[in-house]
């Protein structure tokens, strides 16, 4: 392993520092829990970024700590095929019944004004239920696991936070690839033509009245979940318990292949990135309201940093390019990995300083400082192959 690491561990933040932070008085509450604490955790002064990684040849999943570079063993998932997380779970899918969870002990807490770092140790929760998992969300409260039969399952997130999984309800829909995002003390669920509220059991409250024809895809920002139409987006967004859906149309008609059905993104920004066909990029700033399509060449991988910051992609020859979403333009290219044609490709997970790139045909993951025309800060290295991974602790 390459080891010219960029980033500092992180202290242990003291309990007084703790509770100043969150604006209380040490004084006033001796004897209270901390705002924010979790119990069987340390809280630290910055994020605490792990990958799950998963090899597709042999089924084996490992947590690699970003800051410290150890990798952690957590079983094994026979045929593994895709993966999904939600901040801290990571979410496997194999050949058996059942979605394999893992907890990487890496989190952060949001409470808008001010967020806390959480680190914990890794370990393998066990297997809930369903099958070929779509997506994976989560708020304090709830997990939704989204299914291709159309099937939402919610979960106990305290629970499953202290190690063990419970079912809260189960949302039945006609089957597309839509999702069920936690959000607002509610939970969004996508119907073929539109969106749904529920509450956290399951039942449903209200609905949508803008529709989102031929729905897939979506995404939870910080200005409110996204959801991909066949003639745009749905930005839907809640004020004083009244849900609200408003469209973000395209630019122009767009058939069917260009449509953006799975949007990529940094945790909590508001600039979205999509495949358009197999040689464009969609950029779709959020705060503006506004969609750019990007000419970029046969696409093997995406995702967006943020405002004012470059979209990434992956190309099919294996370099990797920065692009500005406003202006189309090429602002840095790299070559990165060999040409990608196998079954399994890489993907590229963002966070606030740095980007990682998997390569499936080998144990490397490249970090690379996207606001330094692309250099590559490390290479980081797994037993087996990289297949799939997921960022958590962002």
């Amino acid at each position: 392993m390459t080891t010219s690491p960029v980033r500092r561990a992180a202290g242990v933040l003291a309990v007084a520092a703790l509770l100043a932070a969150c604006g209380h008085d040490p004084a006033e509450q001796p004897a209270t829990t901390p705002h924010g604490y979790v119990e069987g955790a340390e809280e630290t002064a910055e994020a605490q970024s792990r990958l799950v990684v998963a090899d597709a040849s042999t089924g084996a999943a490992h947590v690699l700590d970003l800051i410290t570079e150890q990798v952690t063993p957590v079983g094994t998932v026979e045929g593994a095929h895709a993966i999904a997380g939600d901040g801290r779970f990571g979410y496997l899918t194999g050949r058996a019944d059942g979605v394999r969870v893992i907890d990487s002990g890496a989190w952060m807490v949001d409470h808008g004004d001010h967020v806390h770092y959480y680190r914990a140790a890794v370990r393998e929760t066990g297997t809930a239920p369903g099958q070929r998992l779509l997506a994976a969300y989560s708020d304090p409260a709830v997990t939704a696991l989204s299914f291709p039969d159309g099937t939402a399952k919610l979960l106990d997130r305290a629970k499953l936070d202290r190690g063990s999984i419970a079912e809260l309800g189960t949302i039945a829909r006609s089957p597309h690839a839509g999702v069920a995002v936690p959000y607002r003390e509610r939970v969004l669920a996508s119907v073929a033509d539109g969106v749904r509220v529920h509450d956290r059991q399951g039942k449903q409250v209200a609905e949508i009245a803008q529709p989102c024809p031929e729905l897939s895809g979506a995404a939870v920002t910080r200005r409110g979940v996204v959801f991909g139409c066949a003639d745009g987006a749905l930005l839907v967004t809640e004020q004083d318990g009244t849900f609200a859906g408003e469209k973000i149309p395209y630019p122009r008609p767009v058939g069917k292949e260009e449509r953006a059905s799975r949007f990529a993104h940094r945790p909590g920004s508001t600039t979205l990135a999509a495949a358009a066909g197999t040689d464009a990029v969609w950029a779709l700033d959020v705060r503006a309201r506004k969609w750019s399509r990007i000419e970029t060449g046969p696409v093997a991988a995406l995702n967006a940093v943020g405002e004012d910051a470059p979209v990434l992609m992956l190309t099919r020859d294996g370099v990797l390019r920065a692009f500005d979403p406003a202006t189309g333009a090429q602002q840095a290219q790299v070559p990165l990995l060999p040409a990608v044609n196998g079954p399994v490709t890489p993907a590229i997970q963002v966070d606030a300083t740095r980007a990682y790139v998997n390569n499936p045909a080998s144990g490397e993951i490249y970090e690379i400082d996207y606001n330094d025309h692309l250099r590559r800060a490390r290479t980081l290295t797994v037993p087996g192959k990289a297949s799939y991974v997921v960022e958590t602790g962002r």
